[in-house]
């Protein structure tokens, strides 16, 4: 059976004068993901990179001892990567209201390949699979609530003043519960996580176009986003993780 990898690039973008994304790529343990930090200078930063290294950690551990529950892994990653930068900020007035978001896949290969995915904020998650981009996160913000409401179009949401206001993510509120998904997976078929620097700068359907000149490649897929949505203003910092089987 051919083994799931993961295409990874983090850049700064062309606005941003540092980068407060940051990510893990652990292929032989079937785990990625994406944070996006929040909180003034330099806070954001270290949010980002303590949620991701807690949660590297706690994934390695558990592999060594034997993967338990794959949705227990992931609630018990996330909520100690919460109390981990929870913990940062009340030692550090400086980093008093930081956060990041956090978007995570883990893979079990057998018997058949199924992709687990939980997150916190606005970084999102996609399946791309004969030719359709479907979401598999839904952001956690307040325009989500407006458009699940009714109370906006998607068109109005796209320049609303809340459209970066986040309902929950990591650090912020004394606890944070992810939304927890699994979604059976083809052979073909390629994984992208990613923060919003690249998604407010692309729409879904040129997304799903750029993938579909990738030819199933996860680093050509990986790159061409970050170029696209550098090509179109770099306006945040931008991380894209695209998971597919290794030919």
């Amino acid at each position: 059976m051919s083994a799931w990898v993961g295409a990874a690039r983090s850049e700064i973008g062309l606005v941003r004068r540092m980068n407060q994304d940051c990510l893990a790529a652990i292929d032989p343990l079937g785990f990625w993901a994406v944070a996006d930090g929040m909180g003034g200078h330099a806070g954001g930063e270290i949010a980002a990179q303590a949620a991701i290294a807690t949660a590297s950690a706690h994934i390695e551990q558990v592999a060594a001892n034997g993967l338990g529950s794959p949705q227990d892994t992931l609630r018990d990653l996330m909520t100690a990567a919460h109390q981990t930068v929870r913990d940062r900020a009340q030692r550090d007035p400086a980093l008093k209201h930081m956060g990041t978001t956090l978007v995570a896949l883990l893979l079990t290969p057998h018997p058949t390949a199924v992709a687990h995915i939980a997150h916190l904020g606005d970084s999102r998650a996609y399946l791309y699979r004969d030719t359709i981009l479907t979401p598999l996160t839904r952001d956690h913000t307040m325009i989500e609530r407006y458009l699940a409401r009714g109370i906006l179009t998607p068109a109005a949401a796209r320049t609303h003043p809340d459209r970066h206001v986040l309902t929950k993510a990591i650090g912020i509120s004394p606890t944070a519960t992810p939304d927890i998904t699994s979604h059976p997976l083809q052979p073909d078929d390629l994984l992208v996580l990613c923060s919003d620097g690249l998604t407010k700068m692309i729409e879904d359907q040129d997304i799903a176009a750029l993938m579909a000149r990738s030819g199933g490649d996860p680093v050509r897929a990986c790159d061409a986003l970050i170029e696209e949505s550098l090509a179109r203003g770099g306006e945040d910092n931008v991380t894209v993780i695209v998971v597919g089987q290794r030919r």
